[in-house]
């Protein structure tokens, strides 16, 4: 069979039953990517004689005989495409992994179809932006800005790989054909909990192709936590690469390892195993109650209270809430609850291994290479020396590959073979047996004087770790800084991280803050209305204002500084911008107007160890290499970190040369969460920029007789005094003496800022539907000095689309048997263009930070308050307290037929 591809003809014949997607890219065009393999999210977009189809559901056979184009073959780095050129110029992207089949599609839009973008759009999802980039790049918009050398900084400059993002040439984990792969594919556990009795091998041997069937006795009796850290310490060595007892539906218990994806998934159904079931416990608070089924064994040092399964319990107070409920005028107390949410990264989690010259190498998809080298390491009793992992270009994270799930099993099979293995995740995988957010469950009770002065403030949270307790301990931790936010001199805090038989509950954006978020939020906006105070106003009364103390989980020292009022500040502009705002409901009667706002605080940096190290050369081509172990995925530390060495250096980004996240070629990194990419990675890549332009000063003032403190470095040159010396005269005398403009320099998390957020939303809600429509979002954030404007923008943006996910639509269904009942993208819903509404964002700037050059981390903040917003909007529109999300429109009809609407209907 022939096929004509990008203008070149194949001779191939695809498989039985080939898609295009796999076909297209056996003949290595990466940027036909997967992200669901259903037709879901339009991210292997291709054309067929020049009309775009979902190539993953298109048999490859149907390509014969017509002209294929794939992203490659749209344009090239040297000659875009309109369409390519206009994503890379508004920009259009963060993490670039849909990028390929969002160009795909619209570059065949008509002018009606660009007119009609909730529709024309419909088949291609996006994780990273909420859209708005998206639809600036479609009509043309402009946003990348050109930096002055040494100006870069508070410039909107596009991303060091844009040219590479837009024309599909952007390397992601899987874009890469290693010669000799096999592939590996897991059986999963059908039962929430059991024993495995026996494993016959036998048959999954016999399939052709199969070459290796492992169990939990061909594997290391290690026990690990799948968290990623600096400080192991903090998460709890509750797992097994394979084990003996399964405690969720969807545990790995067999590992297969094939020449082909096909034969891998065929050994895998003739795996025979044999249960013996064991009583299962899916809600934490039955399983913290005698007699509940346990699951993990009292011997374990990691465990709290493996009887009552409590992986930890945290207990905390400050004053005495009785004595402060005693003096209220008016105590609100209620329950609420948060559901699990998937991170739903297009890019699904995989690993590549392989052996070379004695050493092991993983390609993988993490947020951090550093903390998987260590637990590789620990894991096959590898020295340092003996390993390198590294990344690509991530495709989303948010949190969910703060783990390492994936890189164990491929290196597992690579040291066995000896071979190269590829274990990549289907999308079923992702939502079945990778960590959700935790659903938690919190009962706040406020009290307060008749002015709204706080009294008391007590929270027990309840949280469900899941099987194993990888982030159970820290989110839980963080969990308890939501009594933070506001002052008052009697505070509790109770917090319960419970092990039940349901998927292993993990980081996402937020990190333990938006669950408590949610409900601090909204009972705030129920204590204003029993004390009929506008809810801003009470905010305003009880904030935490500079000097005084962050009280959270003690009144002890901590590392955070807090010495500006940026959320007073946010609460003010998102007031004025609310009064300032009108909105008409839409077409047609049945409509409740309403608006809600709430607010949050967020550290700048996680409470442990957090730790980078940058190093900058200048090269004989006068070019800066810039490496750091920080991970690119959409949050946009690349283009930061460049921005911030080329502003030390006097130059422009383009003579700035990135290299990161690679163990053999940067040094350690902690990782890309908690907006510690930009807060200590940044930090690390300023002192190392400085270092270098010192050591080249010094030079240039000895070379010239001028003293230093005359002398400045410009874009290739040194001024000293009236002397204008050429870079490159000063490399070459540099070389000639054996010496390096070099350094490395690291940076720690420590001392922290404050982050503040403040989120106002105006909705219409329809009486007979229970259908949300937002008519005005809008966020003010605690910005601090803005490194890259769009960027920012685009943070805040993208998670007020996921928080408006988590509130409205993202349902995570769990069956009565402990099974996921919805897993895949169409059923579980993450936001579509037309679901996401242009967010109106104010920065407040302020010099609190100790970030660099002042600078805050905005990517993990954005999305609390999102989701309390909304809540209360809908409150304030019909009378309807829902105090657990999602707030979807079966269950607001439900409750608007008990509660009729306090407000007319339009």
């Amino acid at each position: 069979m022939t096929y004509v591809v990008n203008g070149r003809s194949f001779d191939e014949e695809p498989g039985p039953g080939q898609c295009l997607r796999t076909f297209l890219r056996s003949l290595g065009h990466y940027g036909v990517k997967k992200g669901c393999d259903a037709g879901d999210c339009g991210a292997c977009t291709v054309w067929l004689d020049g009309n775009p189809v979902h190539s993953c559901i298109t048999p490859a056979f149907r390509a014969e005989g017509v002209e294929v184009t794939t992203i490659e073959g749209l344009g090239s780095p040297g000659q875009l495409h309109p369409m390519q050129r206009q994503f890379r110029d508004a920009p259009g992207f963060q993490c670039g992994f849909c990028t390929a089949g969002m160009i795909m599609t619209s570059a065949t839009f008509t002018e009606a179809q660009k007119a009609d973008l909730p529709r024309a759009l419909k088949g291609n999802l996006c994780r990273c932006t909420g859209y708005r980039a998206i639809e600036d790049a479609v009509k043309g918009v402009v946003g990348v800005e050109t930096a002055a050398p040494g100006k870069a900084v508070g410039t909107s400059v596009g991303a060091p790989a844009g040219d590479d993002v837009v024309t599909g040439r952007a390397e992601f984990t899987m874009d890469t054909d290693v010669h000799g792969m096999l592939h590996l594919k897991v059986v999963h556990s059908p039962h929430a909990h059991a024993r495995i009795v026996s494993i016959d091998k036998s048959a999954a041997l016999a399939v052709p192709g199969v070459r290796r069937v492992y169990t939990w006795e061909d594997v290391p009796r290690k026990r690990f936590s799948t968290a990623i850290h600096t400080d192991h310490l903090v998460d709890p060595d509750d797992t097994y690469i394979l084990d003996d007892t399964v405690r969720f539906v969807g545990q790995r218990v067999a590992a297969v390892v094939a020449d082909t994806v096909g034969a891998a998934e065929e050994g895998c159904r003739r795996v025979e195993v044999e249960y013996e079931e064991l009583p299962a416990v899916f809600d934490p608070e039955a399983a913290m109650a005698d007699g509940a089924p346990q699951l993990h064994t009292t011997d374990d040092p990691f465990v709290r209270d493996a009887v009552h399964n409590i992986l930890l319990e945290i207990h905390s107070h400050i004053g005495d809430v009785d004595a402060g409920f005693a003096e209220a005028d008016v105590i609100h107390e209620g329950t609420y609850s948060s559901p699990r949410v998937q991170h739903a990264h297009l890019e699904t989690h995989g690993s590549i291994a392989w052996v070379e010259n004695g050493r092991l190498n993983v390609r993988t998809s993490s947020q951090s290479p550093s903390i998987a080298k260590i637990k590789l390491s620990h894991l096959f009793a590898l020295r340092p020396d003996q390993l390198r992992v590294f990344c690509k270009r991530v495709g989303g994270g948010f949190g969910g590959k703060q783990e390492v799930i994936s890189e164990d099993l491929a290196a597992l099979a690579a040291l066995d073979t000896g071979r190269p293995v590829c274990f990549e995740y289907t999308r079923e995988e992702e939502f079945t047996t990778a960590s959700p957010r935790h659903p938690m469950t919190l009962k706040v009770r406020l009290g307060a004087k008749a002015d709204g002065t706080l009294t008391a403030f007590q929270v027990r949270n309840v949280s469900n770790t899941g099987a194993y307790g990888n982030h159970g301990g820290e989110t839980l931790f963080a969990g308890g800084a939501a009594v933070m936010i506001y002052r008052c001199p009697n505070k509790k805090y109770d917090g319960f991280s419970v092990y039940t038989n349901t998927v292993p509950s993990g980081a996402l954006r937020g990190y333990g803050m938006t669950q408590p978020a949610f409900a601090v939020e909204s009972a705030m906006d129920e204590l204003a209305r029993s004390l009929h105070l506008d809810p801003l106003e009470l905010r305003r009364r009880n904030i935490v204002r500079p000097g005084d103390p962050l009280v959270a989980l003690h009144d002890g020292p901590d590392d955070v500084m807090f010495n500006e009022d940026g959320l007073g500040k946010c609460i003010d502009l998102v007031d004025h911008a609310m009064a300032r705002t009108v909105n008409e409901p839409p077409p047609g009667s049945g409509w409740l107007m309403g608006s809600g706002v709430a607010s949050s605080l967020h550290e700048t940096a996680p409470p442990t160890e957090h730790i980078s190290e940058a190093w900058v050369t200048l090269g004989d081509d006068l070019v800066y290499e810039l490496a750091v172990g920080t991970v690119e995925f959409g949050e946009g530390t690349s283009t930061a970190h460049v921005q911030i060495a080329a502003g030390q250096l006097g130059t422009t980004p383009s003579r700035i040369r990135l290299v990161q996240s690679d163990t053999d070629r940067t040094g350690f990194d902690t990782g890309a969460f908690a907006s510690a990419g930009l807060f200590v990675a940044g930090n690390a890549v300023l002192r190392a920029a400085n270092a270098v332009r010192d050591r080249i000063l010094e030079f240039a003032a000895a070379h010239t007789g001028v003293h230093v403190v005359m002398c400045s470095l410009g874009d290739g040159e040194v001024v000293c005094g009236d002397q204008h010396v050429p870079l490159a005269e000063l490399v070459a005398l540099a070389r000639a003496r054996g010496i390096r403009f070099t350094a490395a320099r690291k940076a720690y998390g420590s001392p922290r800022s404050v982050v503040s957020n403040t989120q106002g939303f105006k909705i219409a809600v329809h009486q007979v539907t229970g259908e949300i429509r937002v008519l005005y979002s809008v966020q003010a954030t605690d910005a601090a000095v803005v490194i890259n404007p769009a960027q920012v923008r685009g943070q805040v943006e993208g998670g007020v689309a996921q928080g408006i996910g988590f509130a409205l639509t993202e349902n995570y269904q769990v069956d009565a048997g402990g099974a996921m009942a919805n897993p895949n993208l169409r059923n579980y819903r993450i936001p579509t263009y037309a679901d996401v509404p242009r967010t109106e964002l104010l920065l407040v700037k302020s010099a609190d930070s100790f970030g660099p050059m002042g600078s805050k981390g905005m990517a993990e903040c954005c999305v609390n308050p999102v989701a309390p917003a909304l809540a209360n909007a809908l409150h304030d529109a019909t009378g309807v307290r829902c105090r657990a999300l999602p707030l979807t429109p079966e269950r607001i009809y439900s409750r608007l037929r008990d509660n009729r609407p306090l407000r007319t209907a339009h």
